[in-house]
C-alpha cells in the first residue's frame, strides 16, 4: 500500500469518528426524550437500559475506529 492510501485512510477514519459521535448525541437525545415521556416506571427503566446499551455500543465503535487509526499510522511509519 502507498503512503497516500494510509493518509487518506486516517482522514476517512477521523471523519467516521466525528460522524459516530454525532449519531451518539442524537441517540442519547432520542432516548432521553423517550425516558421523559414514559408513563410507567418499568418503561422508564427499560429506556434507561437501552440508552446505556446504545451509548456503550457507540463507544465501542469509536474505540475500534481509534485502533484502526493507530494501525494505519504504524503502517505509514513502516513505509517511510
Amino acid at each position: 500500500m502507498s503512503k497516500e492510501y494510509y493518509k487518506k485512510r486516517i482522514i476517512d477514519l477521523r471523519t467516521l469518528i466525528t460522524k459516530e459521535r454525532e449519531v451518539k448525541k442524537k441517540d442519547n437525545a432520542y432516548y432521553a426524550n423517550l425516558i421523559k415521556k414514559a408513563s410507567t416506571p418499568s418503561s422508564k427503566a427499560n429506556y434507561r437500559k437501552l440508552k446505556i446499551d446504545k451509548a456503550a455500543s457507540h463507544d465501542r465503535r469509536i474505540e475500534s475506529l481509534k485502533r484502526y487509526i493507530e494501525d494505519a499510522k504504524s503502517s505509514l511509519k513502516r513505509i517511510k
